[in-house]
């Protein structure tokens, strides 16, 4: 009888584990409204940053964007201003912020 309720509870989690993921809704794609400025480096190409959002993206030498959350603004002062952007970038903002990959803009997906 308890081997008949334990298969019972696994069979109900296994269905309700199912269903709520089905029911997870895929978050959807971001798409940058942030102005980037072009920047001299071997790995960054662009950056851009939201005062009103504390929002930074990069935009790397190899095409990927990523945006990074809740970033200061002396943190983006202090990247542009850094005599090698990769090195700081490295140092103080990758693996330090929460941070998603970006899709690029309709123009520059056109171009690509």
């Amino acid at each position: 009888m308890q081997r008949i309720w334990i298969m019972l509870v696994v069979a109900i989690v296994i269905v309700a584990g199912a269903a709520l993921l089905a029911e997870t809704p895929k978050p959807e794609p971001i798409i940058s409204h942030i102005p980037r400025q072009r920047v001299e480096s071997t790995a960054i190409a662009g950056v851009g940053y939201s005062k009103r959002r504390h929002i930074l993206e990069i935009k790397f030498a190899n095409g990927a964007v990523y945006r990074y959350l809740d970033v200061s603004p002396s943190v983006y002062r202090d990247l542009m201003s850094a005599e090698s952007k990769t090195r700081y970038y490295q140092a103080y903002i990758k693996g330090n912020y929460r941070s998603m990959r970006v899709r690029p803009r309709q123009t520059e997906q056109t171009r690509n």
